[in-house]
């Protein structure tokens, strides 16, 4: 577990141990840091940031910003991509700094806030849709790895990742990659990009730069992977088949109907329920199974600003992006006895008989026939989301009698339109029922008219919008003997609006088995910001900044900081901060939502599964009475940096967040049955049907760990340059209430609240001689423990990346890039049927070939 420290720590031993924030050669400009609106000329501030610059981008090989910033080693876990293919927001891929959710961190883009995704992660998440931002625009990243709030208002606890894109730029850049699965997957991928620019701002009085890039990829299904193709995962860790039993009468699946047909094969029961005895009917569900949704994406960014006069200069950034992912959501529809569909009158959820009545061909008995089937020849669940993102910002910034001013409006909107296909008509179900015209059980003998009734394809549309105004200002207020009294300022307003619908379908109750998501709504936000950086001493300085917002929801919030910045120094740098924080209630945890979505229990009282868990419907609510989630943020950090090509950092961190906001857990639901009987639905047997819940303010959440960041940078004339870097992060602690009201439990190391692995690392060498250069990064992830049993453990994940460049001529520039060079396997998760899709890729080796050519 402790092989990436010992090798960094090797790194830095074996060398004289560059910055995290800038190369020493850089020029020691004044210029604005992520996370301060006040100028400064030190490469290191009072708060760890990580940059990756556009030469870093390039070498990477990665073809998003999502790849990019998911591969930064203080995204401990609980982050979401297009893996996540059961969500509400498929396709999409969002970031979770410090493991506490994506809804903590803050995305910016050239420092502004931009639209959140259409609808939420999880039912309650909001946040910003990686994949819709344009990677060919990006000049670098800046990643602060503290609590912002005192500068950014909300959703800046664990950090704020500052995507920033190229104001200036001349000549034109054309690149085009292309990819494959070397694996026998079929998956391919290729892009395409070109960035384009004229004028210059100080010479021309103006510059203006265009930039559009394109991206597509292939579907992968779990059957398309050797190693998942048959679902059968007896030979690993607490592993079973993984088929899906169907086609029985009554809650016994040992008493099959129909026979083996189409995908449906008689299997042990005892080799899907460790247990269980008898035989059942199955189907293998990998061909229904999407790991990675194919994709197409188009990104456009301009950039236009002009000189009005020596000191003041017009901008306007506009972005604009289309993307498509097609899955298959879903094998096609199993009905049963826990089918059904929305009362759009009571708000809740109707059972559908699923009875063959006597005289139904299926049914030669006298009696009625409960049964559950799966409707095959309708074709498997297929989904397919449409989202448009834009952004449109114009402002006006220059310089007054010493003070530097910036005045910015914007509005910002993502867009979906998502469509499913093969779901189940709930009147045209009813109808075969009844009438005997559809054969559930050897369904080669049903015609394409009864098949096409049944079918239901539905639309579901969304939108969010953010409208912004915002000033700042900052000047030198007095020149002290120690440097120059900072000071800034500024006044911020914006609206959030989401509007997340559901289809009439669903609301009509013609849907069998829905899932809902809906959210209507909106509120302002104002905010007053003030910062001062003092300089006590020569090589001390004091920051002091604080932030009062207040929301139209839920009232105000208010938002201090203070950090020092010591240089000890010149090879040594000590710094550190406390502050406050918070984040605000989502609109879907405060506004008008409702949720249907389904989830596992284990219920004592159950008649027929007593001690095992089984999927049952839960209905979550917005509660307009929550409270923002508090934090308190401490980092502690230094910075060595013995030589000019050298630098070691250590930070740590710790969040302490209080009011987190979720729901009951369905054990302590259960628990309370009989003071809160409301808050159950069973049906006429006893079973459990449905879980009704709503968000309220329930808990702590305890966060700390370690980052090191290690540079060393050689030059050999006959050689040339060899870079080392390397960045870990370890968690020490990751603690939350295992239920309501229970103590904190460390769930480091574990999956109890996702997956946090301790350890993880990014390693990395560039050697650069002449019209060569070539990269070899180590990708490590650190086993973490199962929360079902704590002695077993998911296995520690290492991966290999090579990107190798040959500049061809001075304008052309040809690379091979080789990702997970020793296609090593994802590794096995049980709790998760198969891999952790928020820690691990499960594509093999990866290879493609990227052109370049500037003029």
């Amino acid at each position: 577990m402790f092989k990436p420290l010992a090798i960094s720590l090797a790194i830095a031993a074996a060398f004289p141990a560059v910055s995290t924030i800038a190369h020493a050669e850089d020029d020691m400009l004044r210029v604005n840091v992520t996370g301060s609106n006040i100028r400064v000329s030190e490469k290191e501030g009072a708060s760890a940031v990580q940059v990756i610059t556009a030469k870093e981008l390039k070498a990477s090989g990665k073809t998003s910003v999502s790849d990019v910033l998911r591969a930064i080693s203080a995204n401990s876990g609980n982050s979401y991509n297009e893996q996540y293919t059961g969500s509400f927001s498929a396709g999409t891929s969002g970031l979770s700094l410090r493991g506490i959710g994506q809804k903590n961190t803050l995305i910016l883009v050239n420092g502004k806030r931009v639209a959140s995704y259409a609808t939420a992660q999880n039912l309650q998440e909001t946040f910003v849709d990686l994949n819709s931002l344009p990677m060919a625009a990006v000049q670098r990243i800046e990643v602060l790895k503290d609590g912002a709030s005192s500068v950014y208002g909300s959703d800046a606890v664990a950090g704020v990742v500052n995507i920033i894109l190229y104001k200036e730029f001349t000549g034109t850049d054309i690149t085009a990659q292309w990819g494959g699965s070397t694996e026998g997957t079929g998956q391919h991928e290729k892009s395409a990009a070109l960035q384009t620019g004229f004028g210059k701002l100080e010479e021309d009085g103006y510059s203006l730069v265009f930039s559009v890039d394109a991206q597509q990829r292939d579907k992968l299904q779990q059957s398309d992977v050797a190693w998942m193709r048959d679902a059968d995962f007896r030979n690993q860790q607490r592993g079973s088949l993984g088929w899906a039993i169907t086609n029985y009468a009554g809650t016994d699946p040992t008493k099959t109907l129909g026979g083996v047909r189409g995908p449906l094969q008689l299997v042990n029961y005892g080799d899907i329920t460790p247990g269980k005895t008898g035989q059942v009917l199955a189907y293998n569900p990998s061909p229904y199974k999407t790991l990675i949704p194919g994709i197409q994406r188009v990104h456009t960014a301009a950039r236009g600003t002009l000189k009005l006069n020596a000191d003041t200069e017009a901008y306007v950034d506009l972005l604009h992006s289309y993307s498509r992912a097609d899955q298959t959501f879903s094998a096609p529809l199993t009905v049963n006895n826990a089918t059904r569909v929305w009362n759009n009158a009571t708000q809740a959820l109707d059972t559908i008989p699923v009875v063959l009545p006597v005289g139904h061909p299926n049914n030669p008995g006298a009696t009625p026939l409960p049964f559950t089937a799966t409707l095959f020849d309708l074709g498997p669940r297929l989904k397919q989301d449409k989202v448009t993102f834009y952004r449109a910002l114009a402002g006006v910034k220059g310089t007054l009698a010493g003070w530097d001013w910036d005045a910015a409006v914007g509005h910002s909107s993502s867009k979906l339109e998502e469509t499913v296909q093969n779901f189940v008509n709930r009147y045209a179900f009813q109808q075969v029922l009844a009438d005997g015209s559809y054969n559930f059980f050897d369904q080669a003998q049903n015609s394409e008219a009864v098949r096409n009734r049944l079918r239901l394809s539905t639309l579901r549309p969304a939108e969010s919008t953010l409208d912004t105004v915002d000033f700042s200002a900052a000047k030198d207020l007095w020149q002290l003997p120690a440097g120059p009294l900072g000071f800034a300022a500024g006044a911020q307003w914006r609206r959030e609006k989401m509007d997340s619908q559901t289809s009439t379908a669903v609301l009509s109750g013609t849907e069998l088995r829905p899932a809902i998501n809906i959210i209507n709504g909106s509120r302002s936000v104002s905010a007053l910001f003030a910062e001062l950086n003092v300089p006590v001493v020569k090589d001390l300085s004091v920051n002091l900044a604080g932030r009062a917002d207040h929301y139209s929801d839920f009232g105000n919030a208010f938002s201090p900081k203070a950090s020092a910045r010591y240089q000890a120094a010149p090879w040594l740098l000590v710094r550190g901060t406390v502050s406050r924080g918070f984040r605000a209630p989502s609109l879907p945890e405060i506004t008008q939502s409702t949720a249907v979505s389904y989830v596992s229990v284990l219920d004592p009282k159950d008649p027929v599964t007593p001690t095992q868990t089984r999927g049952v419907t839960a209905i979550t609510i917005a509660n307009t009475a929550l409270r923002p989630e508090r934090s308190n943020n401490l980092n502690l950090g230094v910075v060595v940096s013995p030589t000019s090509s050298s630098s070691i950092g250590l930070d740590y961190y710790r969040i302490r967040q209080d009011g987190v906001i979720g729901t009951e857990s369905a054990t302590t639901t259960l628990a309370n049955e009989a003071a809160a009987p409301q808050k159950i639905t069973r049906d006429a047997d006893g079973r459990i049907t449905t879980l009704y819940r709503q968000y309220r303010n329930q808990g702590q959440r305890e966060v700390s760990g370690i980052d090191l960041d290690l540079r060393q940078r050689f030059v050999d004339k006959d050689w040339g340059k060899l870079t080392l870097a390397g960045q870990l992060s370890r968690v020490l602690r990751f603690a939350e209430p295992l239920s309501d009201g229970a103590p904190l439990t460390d769930g480091a190391g574990t999956n109890y609240f996702g997956s946090i692995p301790k350890w993880r690392g990014v390693t990395s060498a560039t050697w650069e001689q002449g019209k060569w250069s070539s990269t070899l990064t180590w990708n490590y992830v650190g086993s973490y423990a199962q929360n079902t049993h704590l002695d077993e453990s998911v296995a520690a994940f290492s991966t290999f990346d090579v990107t190798t460049s040959w500049q061809v001529t001075p304008a052309a520039n040809v690379t091979f890039i080789v990702q997970n060079l020793a296609n090593k396997r994802a590794p096995w998760d049980y709790s998760a049927s198969g891999f952790d899709y928020t820690q691990a890729d499960p594509r093999g080796r990866f290879a493609s070939l990227k052109l370049n050519y500037k003029f």
